[in-house]
């Protein structure tokens, strides 16, 4: 490697550094969504609307469970840094895009089942499900773009290169709020247009994306060879990590989907009431996520360096700042609570089972900031088994914790959410010392 990628120390300034473009990063996600329901919006038929939110929510499901593909580049390709080998960290990003393309074109094979299926899980009125379908079977083709920029971004998060991450998510922004004003306001093609913007605006990003990613390559001292790109070992280890956090993610997916539906059980007020304050949590998880990534990041490169005191100082650091970051979103939370709470809803009803349950929401980043920490320190790690072990570990728990307290409602339901937490970060927490111990003892 070049003498630039000399293992860095550990600052608070160096940390943030890291941490504020992913968070507007990821502020910056959910601006999709409210765009392209402000721009069918301006359509007077609401099914339109409707079809737009159905169809982004299958998306939202499929594509979550491929999120190893961020996760799992990140923490090899910090690794790969830390170890000074740029012939790996060029590999990495090339088994990745290799991964995108291949689960991208199988999405594409298989969508008709999948769109079957989704739809058949969803239950909307037949405009709606109709319209939703055109938008379906026309998004279903960004699969392999959509793959190969998560690749792309956990690429460069594990370089440390959070800049040109906040460019590739920018890209997709701007360009999807350009091309939905065009299709849909422009050319009056509805929720077709809005399919065919996310489309073109993810081929968009990763073409700019690949662009970034070559230039960036030519400064690493290395070579992309086949033998090492298509090495049994570290391609079996690779798909290995995937596969652990695919798991993972597909446990928690399940947990969403369980809160979803039993607060559904519960009557459209809670239901509603529960939407409100998951927005609470959400933003949360984009803030937080941005600290999580630093220490994957950081402690990637730490392992990869085999160096004991860096990977301490990246724990700590990032630590520190996740939990005051989280400390001050619960304050923040507990006091504009009801005035959000207002603002997000005028339905009565809703408004004051928001307000029961505020606590609830405003106290879900104290409660989940030490798993998000872990799960960032043993991505950036790579530990992904244990990771995988944790949350299915947890997903019991949740279960088992909201089967004992049902009788107390909604109550007893985010309850359970909140020790769903805490048991992700015990069971992260117990596996911690010994994955500190091997830092620097072992190869990574």
């Amino acid at each position: 490697m070049s003498p630039k990628h000399t293992s860095p120390r550990i600052t608070h300034r160096g940390v943030l550094a890291l941490a504020m473009p992913v968070m507007l990063s990821n502020v910056s996600t959910p601006l999709i969504g409210v765009v392209d329901t402000a721009v069918v919006g301006q359509i007077p038929d609401p099914a339109q609307i409707g079809a737009v939110a159905v169809g982004a929510l299958v998306f939202t499901f499929v594509f979550w469970a491929f999120g190893f593909l961020r996760m799992g580049t990140t923490g090899l390709t910090a690794q790969a840094l830390g170890a000074r080998d740029g012939d790996e960290v060029l590999a990495c990003l090339g088994r990745s895009l290799l991964i995108a393309g291949g689960v991208g074109a199988a999405l594409i094979a298989l969508q008709w089942p999948i769109r079957e299926i989704a739809f058949a899980l969803l239950d909307g009125s037949e405009r709606v499900e109709g319209l939703a379908r055109d938008y379906f079977d026309l998004r279903i083709w960004a699969a392999p773009a959509t793959l190969a920029n998560y690749a792309l971004l956990g690429w460069f998060i594990g370089r440390g290169r959070p800049g040109t991450a906040l460019v590739l998510q920018l890209t997709l922004n701007l360009s999807n709020v350009a091309l939905d004003v065009l299709f849909v306001l422009g050319l009056d093609m509805g929720v077709t247009g809005v399919g065919l913007g996310t489309l073109l605006a993810e081929c968009i990003t990763a073409g700019v994306g690949l662009g970034l990613a070559w230039v960036h390559a030519q400064a690493i001292d290395g070579r992309l060879s086949r033998a090492r790109l298509l090495d049994p070992a570290r391609l079996a280890r690779t798909l290995a990590i995937n596969r652990d956090i695919m798991i993972r993610s597909m446990a928690l997916i399940a947990m969403s989907i369980w809160f979803v539906a039993q607060g559904a059980r519960q009557g459209e007020v809670v239901l509603a009431a529960n939407a409100v304050l998951m927005h609470f949590v959400s933003t949360a998880s984009y803030f937080l996520d941005g600290l999580a990534f630093a220490a994957e990041a950081l402690v990637g490169h730490a392992v990869g360096a085999a160096k004991r005191s860096m990977f301490d100082a990246a724990v700590r650091v990032t630590t520190l700042w996740a939990a005051l970051l989280a400390a001050a979103l619960s304050l923040v939370f507990l006091l504009a609570g009801p005035a959000v709470i207002d603002l997000l809803t005028v339905d009565p009803g809703t408004r004051e089972a928001a307000r029961t349950h505020l606590v609830w929401g405003a106290l879900a980043p104290l409660a989940g900031v030490w798993a998000f920490q872990l799960d960032g320190v043993f991505i950036g790690a790579t530990r992904t088994a244990e990771m995988r072990r944790s949350m299915l570990g947890s997903l019991a728990v949740f279960l088992a914790v909201w089967w004992l307290l049902r009788g107390w409602g909604n109550h007893g339901l985010w309850a359970a959410f909140h020790v769903g937490y805490v048991a992700r970060a015990l069971t992260l927490g117990w596996y911690y010392p010994r994955l500190a111990r091997r830092v620097g003892t072992e190869p990574a």
